[in-house]
């Protein structure tokens, strides 16, 4: 179970992120503390199932309190960010990331409580988190965020294109800046494609009662099916993490397991 959740090339990834930890207790005793792969299984296997931390089954190791200790930690230290970059460094440097088309998107999903929650406007006014992304020509996402779902997807532009990292490239230096970024109708303002014209990123963006919704079909198709992919991880069907924090960290791992799925799986566009 471990080795199949957990692949070797996944677990030498993870342990260049994952901070190093002290083994020995300084009063002695204790029990044998759980392995950092047998952790971090049970940690995908809560992800992508949608189980609760209860009903993690024993087959791991560790008990589920103990999994959901090691959980808040990597998250607080920001672990699942640097796996991701991680992961999209490996992708960069043997060139399987496409600059020349990005999209970006949102997808609004209902929460229970916490920060960054809010009335969901397509949703009955129902409590809900939006999570925004941009992806590669080949839907592969390369920023992320969370946000209560009554923010304007407009909004989130600006922090995405910043937050996408320095990322390796076959040659040349590293790369945060595509070549062009498609976006619907949700970010049809003058001030963000000026704000995309300084950066030397040119835009195609659909304007409001001009053109129809399906016109940008054909390249943003790619951002779609990435959301649909993030809804393999179940644990994003519905958010029940109190700490926003907490909520990102499972959006983090879902991104690092669809770009590592690339690294080992060729996508056919």
């Amino acid at each position: 179970m471990v080795e199949r959740l957990v692949p070797g090339e996944l677990w030498e990834l993870f342990r260049r992120v994952v901070p190093p930890t002290e083994v020995v207790r300084p009063q002695g005793g204790g029990r044998r503390r759980a392995g950092d792969r047998e952790t971090l299984a049970a940690i995908i296997f809560v992800a992508t199932s949608g189980c609760t931390w209860r009903q993690l089954p024993p087959v791991f190791g560790p008990c589920w309190q103990t999994v959901y200790g090691r959980f808040a930690r990597w998250s607080r230290d920001r672990v699942w960010a640097r796996l991701h970059h991680v992961v999209l460094d490996e992708l960069g440097a043997r060139g399987k990331l496409d600059w020349s088309r990005c999209a970006i998107d949102s997808v609004s999903v209902r929460a229970a409580k916490g920060p960054l929650t809010g009335p969901n406007p397509t949703d009955r006014g129902k409590l809900g988190s939006k999570i925004h992304l941009i992806t590669d020509r080949k839907g592969l996402p390369l920023s992320l965020g969370i946000s209560g779902a009554n923010m304007h997807d407009s909004l989130g532009l600006q922090p995405l294109v910043r937050g996408i990292p320095p990322i390796h490239s076959r040659r040349g230096p590293r790369r945060r800046r595509p070549d062009k970024l498609h976006a619907d109708k949700g970010y049809d303002y003058d001030h963000l494609r000026r704000w995309l014209r300084q950066r030397r990123i040119r835009h195609r963006i659909a304007r409001k009662g001009i053109e129809s919704s399906q016109r940008l079909g054909l390249h943003r198709w790619v951002v779609e099916r990435t959301v649909s992919w993030l809804a393999g991880c179940r644990r994003l069907h519905r958010r029940y993490e109190r700490k926003a924090e907490h909520f990102l960290a499972f959006v983090g791992i879902a991104a690092a397991l669809i770009g590592y799925r690339r690294l080992v799986t060729p996508i056919r566009a």
